[in-house]
This record gives structure tokens, sequence and C-alpha cells, in this order.
């Protein structure tokens, strides 16, 4: 079956045609690292690290760029709040970017580009726009802006499906901006903000040009997929969209987007105070349930976070681990097999997901009852199968990846048992000098610490308390 994927521009799903056979370029908008990344934010890399595994799956050669926003209004404004020179703010955000993305199994892009880096590439596409009557630069009291010219493009809101008169950029009408739909491609340098030297004098990227640019320098003017999620429709995408068209390139023929990650029905973001951290989420449950329940949803389908979903997804995963383990246990090396008919039809219908995991599951049970009726062989292909399966949906249980953070977590029980344990000691002292405020005292800070102590005739045990 031909891999079919959901075209946000053509509003349908479509054979997915390369422009270069056994070849594919896809380009994902990445973070802009203002702050601590949430579950939201690291959703659209687990979605499209699906779609790439598939694609490499399928013998293709994948270029996978995802670029890092590293100079934005936010960056500046949450910097210039915590007292922090913006290029800090922005590199420790990117490395918490990078440590989820490497926690959650998300494979590393080919290249990642930083829009401060690309500077020279975008001034050339400004000029390209503007000798093609798409752009202009505009005077202003503070320096000169260039400003892309909305109505100069036929087509313009065709991706949001938006009537030109009704676009609103969310941007003021500046002195020398012509009209109010046109956006900004280049803002001229104000005091106290960074700002590089171009041919309309000193100045920063808008938000929209920087993307366009990198894009097109690794991808070239036509490339096969762009992703992000759904929130960058517009205006972030159909910008991309009017700056490459005005600058004379084809740019994607492929538009993908994911939805969102909601709490209450409303989408996760740090306005709304709705935020659930990837460090935070990752001392309740383990990296690679995370990364399963991430990746569980069909990803143009909004996604309700909640504890419960969450626990669910990491009992689900759990049955599917216990299983391979239980079978390497049991019949010895399980490498890596063949996926199912129905697990490939499921994910060249447009990334399905869950009908994917539908056929995992089936497997698992399938396996279970083999090992139960002592039919090893069989138990071991269909482990290998399982394999096969969440290798493309990146939690396969035996994966060096995950292998290194259980054993990982291992060792850090291990040195917990020993903090504990002396604990435990002090408090047993305490107890046999009926000293009971220091015994109590003692429980209190293990409590306190997420520690549970049961008494027993046989003295105390402890177990480590958990959200699961």
């Amino acid at each position: 079956m031909t891999l079919r994927l959901y075209d946000s521009l053509a509003r349908e799903v479509r054979d997915f045609v390369p422009l270069i056979e056994g070849k594919a370029g896809i380009y994902l908008c990445g973070a802009t690292v203002q702050g601590v990344p949430h579950i939201g934010h690291i959703r659209s890399g687990v979605a499209f690290d699906v779609l790439r595994r598939w694609l490499l799956a399928k013998g293709m050669d994948v270029a996978f760029v995802r670029n890092v926003t590293d100079i934005d209004d936010k960056i500046l404004r949450k910097a210039a709040e915590a007292g922090r020179p913006w290029w800090e703010w922005a590199a420790t955000h990117e490395r918490e970017f990078s440590r989820a993305y490497d926690a959650l199994g998300v494979l590393p892009p080919s290249a990642e580009p930083r829009a401060t880096g690309f500077i020279t590439q975008m001034i050339t596409y400004m000029e390209r726009m503007i000798e093609r009557g798409h752009a202009y630069a505009a005077p202003s009291g503070e320096g000169t802006d260039v400003y892309f010219a909305v109505r100069s493009l036929p087509n313009y809101g065709e991706l949001s499906r938006q009537k030109v008169d009704d676009v609103q950029q969310g941007e003021t009408l500046a002195e020398g901006k012509r009209d109010p739909l046109d956006f900004t491609l280049w803002k001229a340098a104000k005091p106290g903000e960074p700002s590089w030297p171009s041919p309309w004098g000193d100045g920063r990227p808008g938000w929209h040009l920087e993307c366009s640019a990198m894009a097109t320098s690794y991808l070239g003017p036509q490339f096969d997929i762009h992703c992000g999620g759904m929130d960058l429709v517009f205006p972030h995408h159909e910008n991309e969209i009017a700056e490459a068209h005005g600058a004379g390139d084809p740019f994607a023929n492929y538009w993908l987007h994911n939805g969102w990650v909601t709490m209450s029905g409303e989408k996760m973001s740090k306005s709304l105070g709705n935020v659930v951290s990837i460090p935070n989420l990752l001392t309740q449950v383990r990296a690679v349930e995370l990364r399963y329940y991430l990746g569980s949803a069909h990803y143009r389908s909004m996604q309700e976070f909640s504890p419960g979903a969450l626990a669910e997804a990491a009992t689900a995963y759990g049955r599917i681990e216990a299983f391979v383990q239980r079978t390497v246990e049991r019949a010895g090396d399980v490498p890596i097999g063949e996926w199912t008919p129905g697990f490939a039809a499921a994910l060249d219908d447009d990334l399905g997901v869950p009908s994917a995991l539908a056929e995992v599951h089936g497997t698992v049970r399938a396996g279970n009852a083999a090992l139960e009726s002592g039919d090893l062989d069989e138990a071991r292909r269909l482990a290998g199968a399982v394999r096969a399966m969440t290798a493309i949906l990146g939690v396969d249980p035996l994966d060096p990846h995950w292998i290194t953070e259980n054993a990982a977590d291992g060792q850090a029980m291990d040195a917990l048992g020993v903090l504990v344990q002396a604990e435990l000691e002090r408090r047993a002292a305490a107890r046999a000098e009926k000293n009971w405020a220091e015994a109590d005292a003692s429980r209190d800070r293990l409590h306190a610490a997420g520690i549970e102590v049961t008494d027993g005739a046989d003295g105390s045990a402890w177990t480590l308390k958990t959200n699961k």
C-alpha cells in the first residue's frame, strides 16, 4: 500500500510521492526556546519522529531538518524580565529542549539550524522578494523596517482558508507600513536589543522569515514535507508560504499539522497556566512511558491530558514490555522480526498509530498465549514482530536507549536504598531508646522524600511512592 498523508493545504489525504524517488526532505518547525518545554511543545517532535522512522523503515533516505528559534520577541522579553542576557536565556532553554527530545527517544535531526546563524540567507531572501515586487523597505523614526506586501500575492490565505480582507496579523500599523495586512520581515534595531547589519540598516529578522530561509537553504527551493503544530497554520506557515512564493520558490509539496495537547479542552500553553513540563512528568513516569503516551493518539487529533490518561498509557506499555521480557527470559534472545500487514496498513493510512497499536497489543496477547502453551518458538516470533512494530513507534523495549534508561533507574534506586537504609537504622536506634520524637521525625523526613515506611515484626520496610 502507498503511504497516504493528509495535506493541510489540499485539505485531503494524498498519496505521498517524493520529488526524488527513494528520498524525502522534511522540515519541522522546532522550538522557540523561551522556557522549559512542556508536552505540548514536544508532541510534534514525537509525532513526526514516527513519520521519519516509517519512511526510513521503507528504505528511504530522509533529510530531516528541525530548526531552533533563538531570537524572538518572547525570548527578549523573558530574558529581560529575568535579568539575563538574551543569548544565555536562549541557549539555556535550547539545552532543555534537547534533553527532552533525547529523553523521549526522538531521533536527532539531520540538521538543527539556529535562526541567528542564517541572517545572511534571510537578507538574500528579502532582496529576492523586494526585486519581485512582493516586499518593500519602510523607513521609520527608528531606522528601516522591511514588510511583505500581502495583497501582492493572489493566493495569500490558501493554507488557512482566510479571505485577505479578514486577515489579522497581530501587528500594529507602524510608521511606513503601507497596509495593516502586511507583516514584518525585518525589524529596525532598537536600543538594548540585538541586531545585525543589513542593506536597510541594523536590525533583526521577523519570526516567519527564518523558517523560509532555513528550509530552502537545507532542502532546496522545493521539498517534500513541511510539519508543525496546527497552531502554526496562521500566521506562521501562511506567511512562510507567502515569503517562499514571493521569492520565487515552490516550497513544500505537503503540509502536515499535529493537534494540540489540551487540558480541560483548552490548548496547553504558558499563558493559560496549565503547563505540564517534561522534567516534572519524568518524575512521575519513565521516559519511554511518556513517549508511548504522546505518540499513542493520531497525530492530527487533539490529545486531552490527565494524570489518569498518562497512567493508563504507562500500564498499556507495561504489558508490551512484560511480554517481550518474559519471552527473552524463557526463549532466549529476541531479534527484531517483521511487522504485521495490519500494522503497515495502519501507518500507510495517514500514520494511523491507534490502529497500529491495536496490532501491537493483539500480537502481545497472541504471544502471551503462546508462552502459556509452551510454544516458545511462536512466542519468540511474535515478540520479534512486537519489537519491529514498537521500533517504528520509538518504544521498542529492547532498544539500547530504553535499556540504558532502565539501568540508570536501577542505579539510582540502589543509591537511594543505601540512604534510606541508613535513615531507617537511625530511626530504629531512636525507637530502641524510646526517643519517639526523633523516631517520628525520621519517619516524617522519609515521607517528605516520597518514601513509605511499613513497620512489622521483622523490622521496617520501605517503598517508593509513585503517581502511576
